[in-house]
């Protein structure tokens, strides 16, 4: 059974993480950004700031437009720990060991919205990372051969993160661990190409928040 959603935006810092202190991230570090925010953040920045230097100016731009510290210091957080991507927390939910967070990421051309998890081992996991999915059981599945002998382009892309419940499933695992139940769309070989199917996985966690492994989960999902 899902956990209630927690959207709103928080006020204190005991509940967010900042890189100096290490704690946990949560509901503090919720941002939604005005609606001409990302408009008037790109006019600052594309004068006053040359490109190595856009994104620095990009996230300044947030404390100026009203965004609470622990928003601006989750994302200059996600910014040092994913190699240079901009992403602002827009809702939070809370699981337990294990929590996730929805981001929206302003400076990409596509897939604007993200779903990660939080507070585990390590403290950030991005489930459209495809490159953490253990495909092969899935390859081996005789509904995906069956797809590709279909549509030979056919291949998992991350899924659509938008809206009011990007959120995955949670369920218990023996051992008190958790695993999460994620979606992804089966796409004939491209971004905008024709949407073929649906395939699930599992990220699981010990009972402690490490992250294990993830794994194909073959039963039926709805498309």
């Amino acid at each position: 059974m899902l956990v209630p959603l927690v959207p709103q935006r928080g006020t204190g810092t005991a509940q967010a993480a900042t890189a100096a202190d290490g704690g946990r991230i949560g509901a503090s570090a919720v941002w939604p950004p005005p609606p001409d925010f990302v408009t008037r953040a790109h006019e600052i920045c594309e004068k006053g700031a040359g490109p190595a230097s856009f994104p620095v100016c990009f996230m300044n731009q947030m404390s100026a437009a009203g965004a609470p510290a622990d928003a601006v210091s989750f994302t200059r957080m996600l910014f040092r720990q994913t190699e240079g991507q901009v992403g602002i927390m827009v809702a939070f939910r809370p699981y337990g060991a294990v929590d996730a967070a929805q981001v929206f990421y302003p400076l990409r051309a596509n897939d604007n919205y993200g779903v990660l998890l939080l507070n585990g081992d390590p403290s950030i996991l991005d489930i459209d990372n495809l490159e953490k999915l253990d495909r092969t059981a899935m390859q081996e599945g005789l509904k995906f051969q069956a797809i590709k002998r279909k549509f030979p382009g056919a291949d998992l892309w991350p899924g659509d993160r938008s809206g009011s419940d990007p959120w995955p499933q949670l369920q218990s695992v023996p051992g008190g661990g958790s695993e999460f139940v994620v979606s992804y769309p089966l796409l004939n070989g491209c971004h905008a190409c024709e949407r073929v199917g649906v395939v699930r996985f599992g990220w699981e966690f010990d009972a402690r928040g490490k992250f294990l492994r993830t794994a194909y989960l073959p039963s039926p999902a709805k498309s």
